[in-house]
């Protein structure tokens, strides 16, 4: 399972003029999230510090890993989003007000 800390458009590979592209989005806890990613990491997590605070936060090993990532129809990815002011640089702990925001998405159908 793809583990990744944003989702964007680029995630969808060459996007021409008139694309549509249906995708699942699921909010998770942290509990779910362990339990998804328990069965093998595909990290796509590009900074060592917040693959330190992943790993820290599920309990388990999320390698640094900068990588560009491409789903296609029939994948899921975990995001773990982060919400709050810029982390500072080489954090590992989440600061007082912050969270991750779990989710879970799937790729339903791309149609051009």
């Amino acid at each position: 399972m793809k583990l990744v800390n944003a989702f964007s458009i680029g995630m969808l590979g060459p996007v021409p003029e008139h694309h549509a592209v249906s995708a699942a989005f699921r909010r998770i806890t942290l509990e779910e999230a362990r339990h998804i990613l328990d069965y093998g990491i595909e990290s796509a997590i590009g900074h060592p510090s917040t693959a330190v605070l992943l790993s820290n936060l599920l309990g388990l090993e999320v390698p640094e890993n900068r990588v560009s990532v491409t789903l296609v129809p029939g994948e899921r990815a975990v995001v773990a989003q982060y919400a709050g002011p810029r982390l500072p640089d080489g954090a590992i702990k989440l600061p007082l007000g912050t969270e991750i925001q779990w989710f879970e998405i799937e790729i339903l159908e791309r149609s051009f």
